[in-house]
């Protein structure tokens, strides 16, 4: 009997629970401050139909000549969307905390920083979406420049 109640107590709690989603992005995109730079990364991420959680990791490439310092960073995000694309499009809201290093020549500077922003996932074709991001990074510490914005277009996997 106990063995009966173990089972039926099991999969009462297996069919409540609700299926968790995960993604994967790898980007191309642009960050600002001073100058304009390339940048690319990586983010995965799960989430519990509306509300989720991603890590990311950018790296943007440094410009001597403008001044500009590379940026490297962290970030553990956690973000809102809608549950299910409308007409194809899943947008989204995020937010996060991590670590950054930037360096510029001989000069680096390792700290915590934080980001928000949004962006919107695109269906294509079958689990295949494009991602496009816009960021805003506040970098803690002495960093050359303590904000820079990062805008950028990725490949979107859902598995």
């Amino acid at each position: 009997m106990r063995l009966v109640r173990l089972l039926v107590t099991t999969g009462a709690l297996l069919a409540a629970a609700s299926p968790a989603f995960a993604d994967a992005t790898a980007f191309l995109g642009t960050a600002s401050a001073p100058s304009n730079r390339t940048t690319r990364g990586f983010g995965i991420g799960t989430s519990l139909v509306v509300v989720g959680f991603e890590f990311e990791y950018g790296d943007t490439v440094e410009d001597l000549v403008a001044g500009a310092p590379s940026l490297r960073t962290g970030m553990g995000n956690v973000f809102v969307q809608t549950p299910v694309a409308i007409l194809g499009l899943q947008p989204y809201l995020t937010t996060g905390a991590g670590v950054y290093r930037e360096r510029l020549g001989t000069s680096t500077e390792t700290n915590i920083g934080m980001n928000n922003g949004g962006g919107v996932k695109i269906s294509l074709v079958g689990p295949l979406r494009a991602r496009v991001d816009y960021r805003v990074f506040t970098l803690r510490g002495s960093p050359v420049e303590g904000t820079v914005h990062r805008l950028y277009v990725g490949v979107n996997l859902k598995f």
